[in-house]
């Protein structure tokens, strides 16, 4: 899957994320956003650690779920730590 691809499903992720995960953020949705990029990659890079063995589809639930728990995971990690 291209940088594109998970760019896309990062901004995807991240929307689900912050419903999943609701309440103030400290850095609103476009941090929320951005955590769901990266959410997405760290978590295709957590199930390759884990031996998950993920699609190369855009379509592919696999990518789908490992993106959008990436996600949440972060976002959990983020508001846990930027809390006073």
């Amino acid at each position: 899957m291209s940088w594109i691809a998970y760019i896309i499903f990062g901004l995807i992720a991240g929307v689900i994320a912050k419903i999943l995960h609701p309440g103030k953020d400290p850095g609103g949705w476009i941090i929320t956003i951005l955590l769901g990029i990266l959410g997405s990659v760290v978590g295709r890079w957590i199930a390759g650690l884990a031996g998950i063995v993920v699609n190369g589809s855009f379509w592919s639930p696999m990518n789908w779920i490992i993106s959008i728990a990436g996600a949440v995971l972060l976002l959990f990690i983020y508001s846990k730590l930027s809390k006073k």
